[in-house]
């Protein structure tokens, strides 16, 4: 009995899905979760959080302006950076905050 050419096509096309399945599951929605996980990172930036840049550079924003970052490097050292170039947050403005002591939150303000 010989097989339906039908067949070959059909074996061949469920062949291929399922080979798309493995892969989204595998790369493509891992990778878009990364992505939403980022956009909402720089989404909800604020200054006082301490952050590092793509390029490795780490600091403290200091201003915040549409798609702008200012970014305190150094003592007297501030940098303008696109918002994008965010790569982590490591320090969120409140848990800076509370890390202080009550002497140093009240010489800020």
């Amino acid at each position: 009995m010989e097989a339906s050419p039908i067949n070959g096509i059909l074996s061949m096309v469920i062949y291929f899905a399922v080979i798309f399945g493995i892969f989204y599951l595998i790369i493509i929605r891992p990778q878009k979760k990364q992505e939403k996980a980022h956009r909402d990172m720089l989404a909800n930036l604020q200054p006082g959080d301490q952050v590092v840049t793509i390029g490795g550079i780490k600091g403290k924003i200091i201003k915040i302006k549409d798609d702008y970052i200012r970014l305190r490097v150094s003592s007297n050292v501030d940098i303008d950076l696109v918002r994008n170039s965010i790569s982590r947050v490591e320090k969120k403005a409140e848990t800076v905050r509370e890390n202080k002591t009550e002497e140093q939150v009240e010489t800020e303000e």
